[in-house]
């Protein structure tokens, strides 16, 4: 049953949507970054975004992502997040094993916090976005 299985506090593992050019248009993505000097394996991701736009409530789609294997310091593009996503509490909860271990964190980016005005580089990505670490 899940009560009898150890979760440890993830460390070592940051999210972050980031500004992206392609062909002259502005993108943004989220990626998944691995500070650890270990590798991370079965690393599952879901993604959702939920909240009010224009005093309606609204939710996207649960999307899930699997990624075998991250190496140490390594970075991986989860997938793209459309900027209207930006007003909802968009919220991706991170899962993977190190060794036999499994760790997960969950990672909440509230309205309003992924903004033009908010953005700073990142260097692991090379790239200036929003890092989500805690």
């Amino acid at each position: 049953m899940k009560k009898d299985i150890p979760f440890h506090p993830a460390t070592g593992v940051d999210l972050a949507i980031v500004r992206e050019s392609r062909a002259g248009e502005t993108e943004w993505s989220v990626y998944l970054i691995n500070k650890n000097l270990i590798s991370l394996t079965t690393v599952m991701i879901n993604s959702k975004g939920y909240g009010q736009i224009n005093g309606e409530m609204r939710k996207t789609s649960v999307l899930r992502h699997v990624i075998e294997k991250l190496e140490a310091q390594a970075v991986a593009k989860v997938e793209p997040i459309l900027p209207d996503l930006f007003q909802l509490t968009n919220e991706f909860w991170v899962s993977y094993y190190i060794l036999d271990q499994i760790f997960d964190k969950k990672f909440i980016f509230l309205p309003g916090s992924i903004s033009d005005e908010k953005v700073t580089y990142i260097p692991e990505l090379d790239l200036h976005g929003i890092l989500h670490t805690k």
